[in-house]
C-alpha cells in the first residue's frame, strides 16, 4: 500500500482519477511523446499556444514533443459504426506556461469519448468532470455553457467575424461596459443590445439561469435550451448538483468546439485547473465522421494548492550513535516499520524533524 504522505498533490490524483474513470470504462491510451511538427503546425489554432519545441530526427524527419494530446487520440483513432471509444490518459505535454512564459514541461490527465455522442454521454462527462475535482476538494465549482444559444443569439446580433470575436472576448470577460460599447459602434438595435447585456449577466444556479433564458425568448436556440433543461434535471440527481452552475462566459473556439463546454474551479486557485466540451468540429476539421467529448485536468496547478498540514513527519525517532550494534539498530528499524509506523534514523533530536515518538539506543542500550 502507496502512503499518501510522500506522494506530491499531482502523484495523488494521478491515482486517484485512473481508478475514477475505470470505473466507467475508460481505458488507458499511451502514446509517443513525439508527433510530426506539421501535424501540429496544421491544427495550431486548436492548441493553447502555438509555440512548439521542434527537432530533427536521425532519418532528417522535424518532430515535435507533443503540446496537446487529444489531437494525438484523434489521428491514431478511427470511426467504427456503434462504438464509442472511451479512453482516459496521464501524459507530459510540452507548452508555455501562462506565468512564466518559458516552456514547461506538464503532467495533463483526461480523458475523451469519441463515437455517437448522445445526451447520457455528456451527462457521464460532466459527472466524471465533477468527481474528479471532488477528489481534490469539496470547495469547487463547475461551470457548463452551451456554445449552441451563444452562437444563435450572436447571430441575431453580429453582422461580420470581427464584431463577432470582439463581442465572444467581452461576454468570456464578463465586460457588459466594453459590449455596450462596441454595440454601438456596430449600430446594433437597441433591443437587441439589451437582450445580450441580459444574457451577460445570467449566471449561477441552475433552475434561476433557465429561467431567465425563458425571457429571451426566439433569440436564442430552443434545441439548446432544451438540452440544458434535460441534463439539467439529469444532473439534479448528483449528490454535488448545487456545484455545477450554467455560466455563458465559459466559451471555446466555436471552429473547433460545439455544444456543451465546461470549466472546473478549486478554491484557491485563480486558473480553471479542469476544461472541456464537445469538439466534433475537431474531428470533421481532421476529416472524422464522429462526434466527441472530453475533458483535461492541468496537474501542475494542483501543486499550488497547500498540502494538509501533517501534525509530525514521523511516528518514531529513532537516536544512534558509533557504539550502537548494527544488528541491534537494523531489529528496530525492522519492528517498527512492521508494525506499520514511520521512522527516521538520527544520532540526535536536533528539532528539525517532529515525532510521536522518541526511541533512543545510543550507548549500546
Amino acid at each position: 500500500m502507496i502512503d499518501n504522505n510522500i506522494l506530491r498533490n499531482e502523484e495523488k490524483a494521478i491515482f486517484a482519477l485512473r481508478s475514477l474513470y475505470g470505473r466507467y470504462g475508460y481505458k488507458p491510451f499511451k502514446m509517443s511523446k513525439f508527433e510530426e511538427y506539421e501535424f501540429y503546425i496544421q491544427n495550431k489554432d486548436f492548441l493553447v499556444s502555438d509555440r512548439i519545441i521542434a527537432f530533427n530526427d536521425t532519418s532528417g524527419k522535424l518532430l515535435a514533443l507533443k503540446p496537446d494530446v487529444t489531437l494525438s487520440i484523434i489521428k491514431n483513432g478511427e470511426d467504427i459504426n456503434g462504438y464509442k471509444q472511451k479512453v482516459c490518459y496521464n501524459e507530459n505535454v510540452y507548452r508555455v506556461s501562462e506565468n512564466t512564459h518559458q516552456f514547461k514541461e506538464i503532467m495533463q490527465t483526461g480523458v475523451e469519448c469519441i463515437g455517437k455522442i448522445a445526451l447520457y454521454d455528456i451527462n457521464e462527462m460532466i459527472l466524471m468532470a465533477a468527481e474528479s475535482l471532488a477528489l481534490r476538494s469539496d470547495n469547487f465549482v463547475l461551470e457548463i455553457s452551451h456554445l449552441g444559444l451563444l452562437s444563435s443569439l450572436l447571430d441575431n446580433v453580429c453582422k461580420n467575424t470581427a464584431f463577432k470575436q470582439e463581442t465572444i472576448k467581452y461576454i468570456a470577460d464578463k465586460n457588459p461596459h466594453d459590449l455596450s460599447r462596441i454595440c454601438d459602434e456596430n449600430n446594433v438595435d437597441e433591443n437587441l443590445k439589451n437582450i445580450l447585456l441580459c444574457f451577460i449577466a445570467i449566471y449561477g444556479e441552475r433552475s434561476t439561469v433557465l429561467q431567465k433564458l425563458d425571457t429571451l425568448g426566439e433569440y436564442v436556440s430552443k434545441d439548446a435550451l432544451n438540452t440544458l433543461k434535460t441534463l439539467s434535471s439529469m444532473l439534479d440527481k448528483l449528490s454535488c448538483s448545487d456545484k455545477i452552475k450554467f455560466d455563458f462566459s465559459a466559451v471555446s473556439d466555436m471552429n473547433y468546439y460545439n455544444g456543451i463546454v465546461f470549466k472546473g474551479y478549486i478554491k484557491g486557485l485563480s486558473q480553471s485547473v479542469l476544461t472541456g466540451g464537445q469538439y466534433d468540429n475537431l474531428l470533421y476539421k481532421m476529416g472524422r465522421k464522429s462526434g466527441a467529448i472530453g475533458f483535461a485536468i492541468y496537474l501542475d496547478l494542483l501543486e499550488d494548492l497547500p498540502d494538509e498540514k501533517q501534525d509530525f513527519d514521523v511516528d518514531v525517532l529513532l537516536l544512534c550513535d558509533d557504539t550502537t550494534d548494527n544488528n541491534i539498530l537494523t531489529d528496530n528499524v525492522k519492528q517498527i516499520i512492521e508494525s506499520g509506523k514511520t521512522v527516521s534514523v538520527q544520532n540526535t533530536d536536533t528539532g528539525k524533524i517532529r515525532y510521536k515518538e522518541l526511541k533512543d539506543i545510543r550507548g549500546g542500550v
